[in-house]
């Protein structure tokens, strides 16, 4: 199994805000951080923010910051969110299945049972998990701004 890097940078842009909470960062400081593009992470912000798991404060001293409790943010549910755009197989998406075995196949079924799994497994990991070293992480943060 293998998540889009457009969950990955979403889980590493709370992971980086859940190690400086309470204070504000901005995209710019994350983007640095990460070697990850201003555009992506603009994009993910905007998207966690409208879910509820990052307030954004616009202006000079702005930036982005949790909007609950890292241990209240579940990490199978961010990755759900993150990765709906994407189906494991074609069938999956019935606006663009094109496989012609879909009405007697029982991979799918199979394929839907192992992503479920999946889900259910990141589901029992929150964001304070994985920044149970936050001091850790902060050092690997300073070292690459």
């Amino acid at each position: 199994m293998r998540i889009a890097s457009y969950s990955d940078f979403a889980l590493r842009l709370l992971m980086y805000a859940a190690v400086k909470h309470p204070a504000y960062v901005t995209i710019a400081e994350v983007s640095k951080a990460y070697g990850i593009s201003k555009n992506h992470l603009m994009k993910i912000t905007h998207e966690l923010a409208l879910a509820g798991y990052l307030d954004t404060l616009r202006g000079r001293n702005g930036g982005l910051r949790l909007a609950r409790p890292a241990r209240e943010i579940n990490v199978g549910h961010v990755v759900r969110l993150t990765e709906t755009g994407s189906a494991l197989v074609e069938c999956f998406d019935p606006a663009t299945n094109r496989c012609v075995i879909t009405p007697a196949c029982k991979l799918r079924h199979v394929l839907h049972d192992a992503l479920e799994a999946f889900f259910r497994s990141l589901e029992k990991t929150t964001l304070a998990d994985l920044v149970n070293d936050p001091r850790s992480l902060a050092t690997l943060y300073r070292t690459k701004a």
